[in-house]
């Protein structure tokens, strides 16, 4: 009978890391590794180097102390013991390996009695034949070295050196490297994680603020401190606490004000057809036909009122939306378009107008709506017969100008700085159709459009109206 076998899926990832579950470092843990990572690389280039030329160097001293005293053996007088005569150099090496190699009929090697014998092979008995001037290797039986000088015909001096100090020198050198290389690479680790923590307090601070933001919605910005990267981002995104909050009381203003507007007409369209409804109940009086009449005139009149108002709710949310592309835009064929539409309900109010050829870049329906905007402002305050003036012109610092001037009763002072508010309207224009917000549509398409528009007197003393565009002539 088979076991069960456990299946594991492997290739879902855990939510708090990688494949496997692994964690990710965080930026701290990150700029901390890479300081030590970079201070134990930099430890090892100097320990290593700091280690190759002390060996390098120690090594050298022992082959030059070998030779030199090796050509002193050489050189120093034979001395006559009881047995035999040797070389003097065999009284002073009790340091050292040294022996007087001797090559004839048979291979003999001389060497003090207290001492112990120097190993000896094929280059030194090639220096003592005369095949080699000198010889110089490491034994690696005796793990020393072994240098070899013609002492004369068929004998050579050897003396041998254990490098046995040499080595014991370099392992302690070793050893105190690997200690500082490792007490360098914690101070690094230390320093590095001080200095995440010092340099990355800022963005801790902007991370708990866009937490913050996201949990709450609050949209106070944050102390800034420093003129350095991280200050600069600290600023970038305070200004962008202060677009969203900015964004969040115009829509919170365009709301209130909407719900103000709709209220009146939504209003009196319920009264009136509750009336048509009572009307109609078994029992109920009568409606005479003029008061019927009356009555469905003025839901008409409501339902035109509620549809222009929701048109231009919709075309303010639409002009709100970000604009990625961009045209050409002929603004003389954008003000004949308008002057067209404006036409057809201007009954028998005149256009006097006059276009000289300007060219931007934006959007062509946002700025023919809003040149319409003006035209039928002008229209509805213009008496029968009147004529409204449509100018547009360069004023030589690149914009031009399109005055609307109309030959109504004019702005009040007062109401001159408000005239572009939402759902503002003067106490003349109360009793006129319009949801106020024909305006506020001309000034947003105009700033969007890097312009902007003013409101003043016309000559003839109605209202003129101002809408400037940067670009240049066609």
């Amino acid at each position: 009978m088979t076991e069960p076998v456990q299946v594991v899926d492997v290739s879902e990832k855990d939510p708090r890391g990688d494949r496997w579950g692994t964690r990710r470092f965080s930026l701290r843990g990150r700029v901390t590794l890479l300081a030590a990572v970079s201070v134990a690389g930099a430890v090892a280039l100097v320990s290593l180097g700091a280690y190759l030329v002390v060996k390098e160097n120690l090594y050298q001293q022992v082959d030059d102390n070998l030779r030199a005293r090796a050509q002193a053996a050489v050189d120093s007088p034979q001395v006559q013991t009881e047995l035999q005569q040797v070389p003097g150099a065999f009284l002073a090496s009790a340091d050292l390996q040294i022996g007087q190699l001797t090559v004839g009929e048979k291979i003999r090697l001389t060497y003090p009695q207290s001492g112990s014998r120097p190993p000896y092979g094929e280059d030194e008995i090639a220096v003592a034949t005369g095949d080699k001037a000198f010889s110089l290797r490491t034994d690696p039986k005796t793990d020393s070295r072994v240098v070899a000088l013609p002492q004369g015909p068929g004998q050579a001096m050897v003396l041998a050196q254990s490098l046995g100090p040499t080595k014991r020198t370099l392992n302690e050198l070793s050893v105190v490297l690997f200690l500082i290389g490792g007490a360098g690479i914690l101070v690094a680790a230390a320093a590095g994680t001080a200095v995440a923590r010092a340099g990355l307090r800022p963005v801790d601070r902007l991370t708990s603020a866009a937490e913050r933001v996201a949990t709450t919605g609050d949209l106070r910005p944050i102390p800034v401190s420093g003129d350095d990267e991280l200050a600069r981002l600290t600023q970038s995104f305070n200004t962008m606490l202060g677009t969203v909050a900015e964004s969040q009381e115009r829509q919170r203003q365009l709301v209130a004000d909407a719900g103000h507007e709709l209220r009146t007409p939504l209003t009196s369209l319920r009264t009136n057809l509750e009336l048509l409804l009572s009307a109609s109940r078994p029992g109920a009086r009568t409606l005479s036909d003029e008061d019927r009449s009356d009555i469905e005139a003025d839901i008409r009149g409501q339902l035109d009122e509620l549809t222009q108002l929701i048109g231009d709710l919709v075309e303010l949310a639409r002009q709100d939306e970000p604009r990625i592309e961009h045209e050409r835009v002929e603004m003389v064929d954008v003000v004949e378009r308008a002057l067209d539409r404006a036409r057809r309900r201007a009954g028998e109010i005149e256009f006097d107008v006059s276009l000289q050829p300007w060219v931007l870049t934006g959007d062509t329906s946002a700025l023919e709506r809003a040149v319409l905007n003006l035209l039928d402002n002008a229209v509805k305050f213009s008496p029968e017969g009147s004529t409204v003036g449509v100018r547009l012109y360069p004023v030589g610092d690149g914009t031009a100008v399109l005055e609307v001037a109309d030959a109504g009763p004019g702005i009040a002072d007062e109401d001159l700085p408000k005239v572009f508010d939402r759902f503002y309207r003067s106490s003349e224009a109360r009793t006129l159709p319009g949801s106020g917000l024909g305006l506020a549509i001309v000034q947003h398409a105009a700033q969007r459009h890097g312009g902007d528009v003013y409101a003043g007197r016309a000559p003839e003393g109605g209202a003129l109206m101002t809408l400037r565009l940067p670009g240049a002539p066609a």
